[in-house]
């Protein structure tokens, strides 16, 4: 059984390495996307911003504006403004905490919070590469120690119920031992008291 425990180890901390390996280059993708939709939301708002500069207003006042518009696409579109900036702000926020972490860190950045339309286009789009930088060891060996320890877990339960019944079995094998040992004395005993 310790061949089986140890492979089942092997295999599954492999599987576990092979996954977790991919942790870096996931987070590299979504702060590439990232990034890129950082950089079309900045066009859109700059785009509303100097719409509403060119008219003698600000941002909030033009917002205003369309918000309370008695046209329903005015004021449709002023909420997907709104909802526009909004997106832009928690965005920067993200792009800034990918960038104060450490590059091994990053993937705990999405983690920590995400934009659900980057992460299911990533998803959509994601191919597994081989990582080939320290974060991607990094994460590697997180991922075969998690799938090890794993396995472990697992097999805990069982290897106590084995060693228990090992220890049972023994025990009855030197209780029969020491009951035949007993009656081969007890059998000498009797020949030797007969003359």
């Amino acid at each position: 059984m310790p061949l089986l425990r140890n492979t089942m180890t092997m295999a599954i901390g492999l599987a576990g390495a092979a996954s977790l390996s991919q942790a870096p280059e996931f987070a590299q993708q979504y702060r590439q996307r990232l990034g890129g939709a950082l950089q079309e939301l900045s066009q859109v708002v700059a785009d509303f911003d100097a719409d509403a500069a060119r008219n003698g207003m600000s941002r909030a006042e033009a917002l205003a504006l369309h918000l309370r518009s008695p046209e329903n696409l005015f004021r449709d579109r002023g909420t997907r403004m709104q909802r526009t900036i909004e997106r832009q702000e928690v965005l920067e926020g993200q792009a800034a905490w990918f960038a104060s972490l450490p590059p091994a860190a990053r993937p705990l950045a999405i983690a920590r919070g995400y934009d659900s339309a980057l992460l299911d286009g990533l998803w959509r789009d994601y191919e597994p590469g081989l990582p080939l930088t320290p974060q991607g060891a990094l994460w590697a060996a997180a991922g075969f120690g998690l799938g090890a320890v794993l396995v472990i877990l697992l097999t805990m339960p069982y290897q106590r119920w084995r060693r228990r019944r090992r220890l049972a079995r023994e025990m009855r094998e030197r209780a029969a031992m020491q009951e035949k040992l007993s009656q081969q004395r007890g059998g000498e005993s009797r020949s030797a008291a007969r003359p």
